[in-house]
């Protein structure tokens, strides 16, 4: 349709006064798709956005191949072994090197150890993800009241963060963690759950700060929205994804810190068994037998690798600007 110097349609450039661009579907759908819109019936999303381009990185399905197998190791040991932990084990066989029907040798007890580096994949993956699962709640919870509300809830919230901020982690942890004298699974999430919130708290504050007051959020609050349902379905969908991002690069991040405090001593205790306590047991055997620290810590880095690689593979698919 011509338009006229005065703004309004010229009928004569057509003949019929309608817009040749309706009555082109093809046309429509290809304007329609250039300004992001309705395609098909689909509509464009963040998340949409984000699974079309991670399923283009390499990066990506190796480290979900890689967390796969980590997680059916922990989740049914028995597919990769016969052997239950601690099981079947002769002294009289100790620290055997790889080979005839020990795949990767045999421990200090004369255990498989191909048998206890797959049962420590459970504890390693279940503190990881539930210190990472409970942290995130916090850091939803607190951080959305921190940012939405402000004033003294803010500086009340952003006080206590910075208290548990400047804990040193190897040495709270230690402090706490001398306290139950099992040290189990238990013990070990409820310290890095407490030393491990705070990054996330932030992050979290910082983008329901740059949404709160966004036209979507003022429009549902003049329209009578409660607070609780503006933040549940305008502020949260909104604010999460960086979190989400950081959680998962969480997780690798609070598996390394589980491993470190077991190798330190103050972790997991035998007759657990875990990546971070064979490292443990292995240093003082390392010289004659390198294959108790080599297996373990081949299990461990690949699975921390795989989390932070996870974890920048969907940072860059949710923020445009790395596109």
């Amino acid at each position: 349709m011509k338009i006229t110097d005065t703004g309004a349609p010229d009928p004569d450039a057509t003949g019929s006064g309608v817009d040749t661009a309706a009555a082109t579907p093809g046309a429509t759908a290809a304007a329609v798709a250039g300004a992001g819109g309705l395609v098909a019936g689909r509509s464009a999303s963040l998340w949409g956005d984000a699974w079309h381009d991670l399923r283009r990185r390499w990066i990506f399905w190796g480290s979900v191949t890689i967390l796969a197998l980590v997680t059916l190791m922990s989740a049914f040991p028995g597919l990769f072994t016969s052997r239950g932990k601690n099981e079947k084990c002769d002294p009289n066989f100790s620290k055997l090197g790889p080979g005839g029907d020990h795949l990767f040798g045999t421990d200090v007890a004369g255990c498989d150890y191909y048998a206890h580096v797959i049962h420590g994949a459970r504890p390693t993956l279940v503190i990881g993800v539930l210190v990472t699962l409970f942290a995130l709640l916090i850091a939803v919870v607190f951080g959305m009241l921190s940012g939405y509300y402000g004033g003294w809830v803010d500086t009340l919230i952003a006080r206590v963060t910075d208290v548990f901020f400047g804990l040193p982690f190897v040495l709270g942890a230690t402090v706490i963690l001398i306290s139950f004298p099992s040290h189990g699974v238990g013990a070990m999430t409820l310290v890095l759950v407490l030393l491990g919130w705070t990054t996330m708290v932030r992050i979290m504050r910082a983008q329901v700060i740059a949404v709160r007051d966004a036209d979507y959020v003022t429009a549902a609050r003049l329209l009578g929205a409660s607070d609780l349902r503006i933040m549940r379905r305008h502020v949260l969908p909104n604010a999460i994804a960086p979190v989400i991002v950081v959680a998962t690069l969480n997780v690798g991040h609070v598996i390394a810190g589980e491993a470190t405090l077991d190798f330190l001593g103050v972790g997991l205790q035998y007759p657990e068994v875990s990546w971070g306590l064979q490292l443990n047991q292995a240093q003082s055997f390392f010289v004659d037998h390198p294959h108790l620290l080599v297996f373990p810590a081949v299990f461990l880095s690949a699975t921390v690798l795989s989390f932070l690689m996870l974890g920048d593979a969907v940072r860059d698919a949710l923020d445009p600007k790395l596109r």
